[in-house]
């Protein structure tokens, strides 16, 4: 009860809190671009903040005392837990509790000038223009930040809280170099395929540095430490993007070393000399750049397979997609493996990447090729595919390529926006692990699918879960059932509501509402794990045999892609699927259970709110 309890405090959390500051940005005339910075630096600071008085809690507790007085905590003592020493002026509640006559942007701005004296890696990085807002919205913005369910949750909450601004931000600011946000469900599907644990790893077009938060949580999770494990490196020609991925590697507590403006223009600079040296290469480039010069990139090296094409007269590249492709292979050491998006086109362009593509595919160390449909960037909708090459790939696959066609699995966040929800990724994940002979993985999948519908099961008093030979198809027939009753209980007590006069009554009863449209979302996020499962099982069965599946993956041989030209489109290799007229399309049913979802979620936000309002103004009378 607690997890799904602290899911929808933090979904409700993350949506307050944007809405409470995007209203301030509305009411200040303040454009998203200007707003942006100065916000996520004061997310930031609130994270150092919570961070630092835990550390300084567990410090005091074992602090040795001279002459009946504790000793002080030292700036190297909060280093040595990889936490920010924060002196007292940079400190939230200091600059909360500023009284009225005290310049608060000023306070501000000095408060991110000592942030900065406490790390080499954000010096010059935090903004200090907080003078530009009226006192008045920066205390608002303070106080929208000082919630104490930021503590009470606990965990990455603000790491959490961070990206979720962030990827708000993505949708309204653009920089003139591409999107500087990668979706979470692209990077993360990287991350799951390359499965990285130490060592180096580069990501030369870094924009705001998921792919280093999430490696930090997938290293992490491995019950790993991520600054000791991995090295991380980063390129980012655009300045305001370096910014953005400092501080949300700080806020992710990650260290990294970052270079931004022209010397981190990786058309012509290798900026980290790590050609050849990097254990693990990701990356989201900007995709069909063109006018770059050929000379000055052919000086620079990186080019295993040679130039892509150039204009015989300006001299300059049309295309820098196999660039881009090239760098990612040179840089990869004797056992790299590398990871990036690119543009659909660039799987079966021609001429001189056709050529360069050949020579690539004959190396053995093209690994897996998926593709992605439409709407997955928050600010362009093409459809775009994923690459990953694997130097040290086992000997059986050595002369085979995977091929994922994703292009029709995913989920509908709204009208413009896709994603893959956490159980796809983990099926598309297992469909390379079969591939790569790790049935052992894939097993491990199915007894998680098990353990959370073992955990729903232990939440509803229902004989019917009792069944000694459930399946996961029986499953979703309770689930039904569970769901039209909770929705039939909800319209029962809204229709009681619109009657009910009293404020207790009326209150009482808008909690049992929220409560029960809270475990209706919970059973619609069970039936789409679900689901999943019946999706994964029904193609490769509970134990894992692979086995290419019409419309969606195939392992194809060198000799096979030689015949397609060396064409590295999936949709090539894996066909089309017939499709079984049984008058249910399965992913649009999902689709709209999880738009269902995230609808109840919402009213339920609402009505707690409205609860919490009601509460706090009773305590104050």
């Amino acid at each position: 009860m607690n997890d799904l309890n602290n899911k929808i405090n933090i979904r409700k959390l993350e949506a307050d809190l944007w809405e409470s500051a995007d209203l301030l940005r509305a009411g200040s005339k303040l454009t998203s671009s200007q707003y942006c910075m100065p916000v996520l630096a004061l997310l930031f600071l609130r994270y150092a903040y919570s961070r630092f008085k835990m550390v300084e809690a567990e410090l005091l507790k074992n602090r040795p005392s001279r002459g009946g007085r504790v000793m002080p905590v030292e700036p190297s003592d909060f280093a040595a837990k990889s936490a920010l020493y924060l002196p007292r002026e940079a400190q939230f509640d200091y600059l909360v509790n500023l009284p009225d006559n005290q310049p608060l942007g000023e306070a501000v701005n000095h408060a991110m000038t000592l942030v900065e004296g406490q790390s080499e890696q954000l010096t010059g990085i935090l903004p200090k223009s907080y003078t530009m807002f009226s006192d008045e919205l920066l205390r608002e913005l303070l106080r929208i930040f000082n919630n104490k369910t930021l503590d009470e949750i606990g965990g990455d909450v603000i790491g959490r809280i961070y990206e979720y601004f962030l990827s708000k931000f993505a949708k309204a600011v653009a920089s003139d170099d591409g999107v500087f946000f990668t979706p979470k469900s692209l990077v993360k599907m990287l991350v799951n395929v390359l499965e990285p644990e130490q060592g180096v790893m580069l990501d030369p077009a870094c924009g705001s540095g998921g792919m280093f938060v999430q490696t930090g949580d997938f290293v992490n999770a491995g019950g790993m430490n991520a600054n000791t494990q991995m090295t991380f490196y980063g390129q980012e020609k655009v300045e305001y993007n370096a910014q953005l991925c400092l501080m949300n590697m700080a806020v992710h507590g990650l260290n990294g070393r970052i270079v931004s403006g022209d010397e981190a223009n990786s058309f012509y600079h290798d900026a980290h000399n790590l050609a050849g040296k990097c254990d693990y290469v990701m990356a989201n480039p900007p995709f069909n750049v063109d006018k770059v010069k050929s000379e000055s990139a052919s000086a620079a090296g990186r080019l295993p397979f040679g130039l892509p094409g150039v204009n015989a007269k300006t001299k300059e590249i049309g295309n820098a997609n196999y660039l881009w492709i090239s760098y990612f292979y040179a840089y990869l050491n004797d056992h790299g493996r590398a990871g990036f998006v690119m543009a659909s086109s660039a799987t079966d362009s021609a001429n001189k990447d056709r050529d360069i593509r050949e020579k690539l595919v004959l190396t053995g160390d093209v690994d897996v090729m998926v593709s992605v449909g439409n709407n997955f960037f928050y600010t362009l909708s093409l459809p775009c595919s994923l690459w990953f090459f694997d130097k040290a790939k086992r000997l059986e696959n050595k002369n085979r390529v995977l091929f994922i066609d994703a292009r029709n699995y995913y989920t509908v966040v709204d009208r413009t926006l896709n994603e893959w929800s956490e159980w796809q990724l983990k099926n598309l994940q297992a469909i390379v692990h079969l591939y790569r002979g790790e049935q052992d993985k894939y097993k491990s999948l199915i007894k998680e699918y098990w353990n959370a519908l073992s955990e729903h099961a232990e939440r509803h008093d229902n004989t019917a879960w009792q069944d000694r030979e459930m399946t996961f198809e029986k499953a979703l027939g309770i689930l039904d059932s569970e769901e039209a009753s909770y929705k039939k209980y909800i319209k029962e007590q809204q229709d009681t509501l619109k009657k009910t006069k009293g404020k207790k009554d009326k209150d009482e009863l808008k909690a049992i509402i929220a409560a029960n449209e809270a475990e209706l979302a919970y059973t619609l996020e069970t039936k789409d794990m679900v689901n999943e499962a019946i999706w994964l099982t029904s193609k490769f069965g509970l134990d894992g045999e692979y086995q290419d599946v019409l419309g969606l993956c195939k392992i194809a041989t060198i000799d096979e892609i030689s015949e397609k030209n060396y064409s590295l489109t999936p949709g090539a290799y894996v066909g089309v699927a017939e499709v079984e007229d049984d008058g249910v399309d399965f992913h649009k049913r999902m689709n709209e259970i999880h738009t269902e979802l995230a609808s109840l979620n919402a009213e339920a936000n609402v009505l707690m709110s409205e609860i919490m309002k009601e509460w706090e103004t009773l305590n104050t009378k």
